[in-house]
């Protein structure tokens, strides 16, 4: 063994899925939006039943996570054209959020993966056929994380690339069957960003996630060694960031038009105001039992908590608004005679980043209430102040950097950062 193999973490087995629970064409024609969020409402209490294990075993919840297959939800962003849904941004946020509130970890996970299939939509028709075509009657799909720092190396030979690399932040790898990963090519006087796909199996996942926050993500590291990459297989990340990927010259449906950033970031921020929610509502029953130290009140009587509580829910609502707000204004903008400009994408960025932080503010404020108490492993609210603290801190919420974008964006200045 090499020496620099034994100085690799260990490698973790993910759970690829079977495939064998593909919904048919015909339970596709049926099913509404409605239908999609009222099955995962549904799921609400069985993720908030495993959300503990999920962060004990550091990855979804198998059981879980095959009952969120079966609601039709990774159908959500696959194009009509080989069986999918193609619903809008609004029922997107709906189907999402009660996974979000029953646990952080799995909602966090379930709406990348879903909003993955978009991003596969992106890539040439030949590979999309090879993962949304040839199923008959059933229509098939993938999950599929994406990871793109630090970029791996592609180099070109004949039909396409040999890459090599180690990614961080692999959300969706522990259920995955393909996997995403960000290239660059040496040397090219173009400085193409490549998003490379590939089989799960031919992907180490190295045992890496140990975090005090959102671990039943089981986001760990991916390693690839010297990997055959056909060039059919791959895409310019450059032509999604900016909404010209290929699913924008492929459909007729301003979605897969939207440039990916502000997408991006309303799939993530899901999960603030999903465990945002999850907070109001754990913090306003444990009010109803908790008596204040040192008295006989209640501590639901006290106007202190009762304005507390009532703030927070005001603020993840706001969050909320302004997440429906930037999603909706991007595929908006999509639907338009010229592409979105970088003033009106560095807002968006903005308004998302400043979403989450409302989010975090709220959850803080409720835990300083709760006492002591709130701390405990058994208490909810640890975990929920634990995950928002950690999903707050994606580089797309860094609000130092969407701020100066902004600032840069409305002082005609040139754009220094990729990701708005």
């Amino acid at each position: 063994m090499a020496v620099a193999d034994m100085e690799l973490p260990p490698t973790v087995q993910p759970a690829i899925p079977v495939g064998d629970d593909f919904m048919t064409r015909e339970q596709l024609a049926q099913l509404t939006p409605e239908d999609l969020v009222r099955r995962t409402t549904a799921l609400k209490p069985l993720l908030q039943r495993h959300a503990a294990a999920c962060e004990r075993e550091r990855r979804p919840i198998v059981e879980v996570w095959n009952a969120i297959r079966a609601t039709g939800c990774f159908y959500h962003f696959m194009p009509r054209k080989y069986g999918g849904l193609e619903f809008d941004v609004d029922s997107f946020l709906d189907a999402m959020l009660p996974l979000a509130e029953g646990c952080a970890s799995t909602g966090w996970v379930t709406a990348f993966c879903v909003e993955h299939i978009w991003m596969l939509s992106q890539f040439p028709e030949p590979f999309q056929d090879e993962i949304f075509g040839g199923g008959g009657d059933h229509v098939p799909y993938v999950i599929a994380p994406g990871v793109t720092a630090p970029p791996g190396k592609a180099i070109p030979v004949d039909g396409g690339y040999r890459i090599s690399g180690r990614w961080k932040w692999g959300t969706g790898i522990m259920n995955s069957n393909w996997a995403m990963v960000a290239c660059a090519i040496p040397d090219d006087p173009e400085r193409r960003a490549l998003f490379c796909a590939l089989p799960t199996n031919e992907v180490k996942v190295l045992d890496t996630w140990h975090i005090d926050g959102m671990e039943g993500t089981g986001s760990h590291d991916l390693l690839i060694e010297d990997a055959f990459i056909p060039e059919y297989r791959t895409m310019n990340m450059n032509d999604m960031r900016a909404g010209t990927g290929h699913g924008a010259r492929l459909y007729d449906n301003p979605i897969y038009r939207q440039p990916m950033t502000p997408f991006l970031g309303v799939t993530a921020a899901i999960g603030g105001v999903g465990v945002g929610r999850a907070a109001v509502a754990a913090f306003a029953e444990q009010l109803q039992q908790r008596v204040i130290p040192g008295s006989t009140t209640r501590q639901s009587d006290k106007p202190a908590a009762q304005m507390r509580l009532a703030h927070a829910d005001v603020q993840i609502a706001t969050a909320e608004m302004l997440l429906r707000a930037a999603v909706n204004r991007n595929v908006e903008l999509a639907a338009g005679p010229v592409p979105a400009t970088f003033e009106q994408r560095s807002f968006m960025r903005l308004q998302i980043a400043h979403a989450m932080e409302i989010c975090r503010e709220a959850i803080r404020t409720l835990v300083e209430a709760a006492g002591a108490g709130a701390h405990m492993r058994g208490n909810p609210l640890q975990r929920h102040l634990r995950d928002i603290n950690v999903m707050s801190n994606h580089v797309i919420y860094d609000i130092d950097a969407a701020s100066e974008l902004r600032g840069r964006a409305m002082l005609g200045m040139e754009p220094n950062s990729m990701i708005y």
